[in-house]
């Protein structure tokens, strides 16, 4: 019976992973440029077994999570009317910029600010200069078409936003939020002609339905898996009784 126990309490960890995941989509149902994940499980080591009537039965170790797959399909526009919200019609990602780590992430969200830096003096005797670059609000600069941080002299006006299309967006690694990073594995970036549209905000792909609907699934399996415990528990406690 330890096999069962192993099955069963295997089954119970990966359905809370599951619940995880769920749970963090119905979170960030609000979050714009959202991208909803799914939970793909893979089966554990198993063999055939000779059932009734020479019928051959699965008999193995139960099953864990593969790995969760990003589902990329464009959401609704929202109109925000603020200056700097831009949203993405097609495919594509605006790059952000971070200055200290210098890494660069990829996003749908689009509701950027605008965040002052003060430029070291030239010569000397010179006072800082004050330049504002578009922001995402928390230190990245947006890049624009030709992959530098762009520097708005008026904020009014609609600034040359860089759309980046991925070669391959299956495995982006999912950063915080709405973010992505690219690897080596998602092959090349290049600009795209994509539409962009100021004063607009592309929402979150989650559908809350169907993730009420996945969260309840899970929950039943998590019970189902509980219960096996339970059963093979039983099962074990009376074998050894009998031995008694």
């Amino acid at each position: 019976m330890l096999q069962a126990f192993f099955s069963a309490s295997l089954g119970a960890q990966e359905q809370m992973q599951r619940m995880g995941i769920h749970g963090n989509n119905i979170s960030n149902i609000n979050t714009y440029g959202f991208r909803r994940e799914s939970p793909s499980f893979d089966s554990l080591m198993y063999r055939m077994v000779n059932g009734v009537d020479g019928a051959e039965l699965p008999k193995g170790s139960g099953a864990r999570l593969g790995f969760t797959s990003t589902d990329f399909k464009e959401a609704n526009l929202t109109n925000t009317g603020m200056a700097q919200d831009y949203a993405i019609i097609g495919r594509g990602f605006f790059a952000l910029y971070d200055p200290e780590t210098e890494e660069i992430s990829y996003t749908r969200d689009g509701s950027f600010t605008l965040s002052m830096y003060q430029q070291p003096p030239e010569a000397e005797g010179e006072e800082p200069k004050e330049v504002y670059y578009l922001s995402d609000g928390e230190g990245r600069q947006v890049l624009d078409q030709s992959g530098f941080p762009i520097i708005v002299t008026d904020p009014t006006e609609e600034q040359p936003v860089g759309v980046f299309d991925i070669q391959y967006q299956d495995g982006l690694l999912h950063l915080d939020g709405g973010r992505f990073l690219a690897t080596e594995k998602n092959g090349a970036v290049w600009v795209t002609d994509s539409k962009v549209m100021q004063g607009y905000l592309e929402s979150s792909n989650t559908d809350l339905a169907t993730e009420l609907g996945k969260v309840i699934e899970t929950q039943r399996a998590y019970s189902y898996a509980l219960r096996m415990v339970t059963t093979a528990d039983e099962v074990e406690t009376t074998i050894n009784n009998l031995t008694n």
